[in-house]
């Protein structure tokens, strides 16, 4: 997780207005703010390759993807994220300027600094967002992709797959081969 950017608490609105004036992203977690840490080059990479794969995917369709610098709001945690990677598909998204709240699909690309905390407090709190059906989570050091898929039941399951497979999006009906994913990442 990033350090902790300011002491004193602050409510969503004074979030949004403070952060509009920063030069760096912030996360909010109840009245707490996170700055974010820079990525390296195969983390831009992976996420860059995810994000133009899945816009030519999802074009035409009901469904949008964006990157790190849109904002998602879960209002249950009194929280912002700044997740790599996300699809939504709800119109009242698209209509939106400072953030967003129906996610379909969330991607992180790990990093050594944030690993535990995407796996873990993140994951958990991403749990919340009653429109998630996917949550991915990519290593680009050890090409391997761990999507967790909502199942009937309303249950995790934890779907892996390695630097050959083809990795599937069901809550997208896509498929994206691992040569594609990885391209440009030596």
């Amino acid at each position: 997780m990033a350090y902790l950017a300011v002491t004193e608490p602050m409510s969503a609105e004074e979030f949004l207005d403070w952060e509009e004036r920063q030069l760096e992203k912030h996360e909010f977690i109840q009245g707490k703010i996170f700055a974010m840490v820079g990525v390296t080059r195969k983390h831009a990479t992976v996420a860059g390759n995810l994000f133009r794969f899945l816009g030519n995917h999802l074009n035409g369709s009901p469904c949008r993807v964006y990157m790190a610098d849109m904002k998602l709001k879960l209002e249950t945690a009194s929280a912002f994220f700044y997740p790599d990677v996300f699809v939504t598909c709800a119109q009242s998204d698209h209509q939106a300027e400072r953030y967003m709240t129906q996610p379909r699909l969330i991607v992180e690309v790990l990093s050594s600094s944030t690993e535990a905390y995407d796996r873990g407090e993140k994951f958990e709190k991403y749990r919340q967002f009653s429109t998630l059906a996917e949550y991915v989570l990519i290593n680009p050091s050890k090409r391997k992709v761990e999507v967790f898929r909502k199942d009937a039941t309303g249950h995790w399951v934890l779907h892996e797959y390695g630097s050959n497979d083809a990795v599937l999006f069901t809550s997208l009906d896509l498929s994206i081969e691992s040569a594609v994913l990885y391209e440009n990442v030596e």
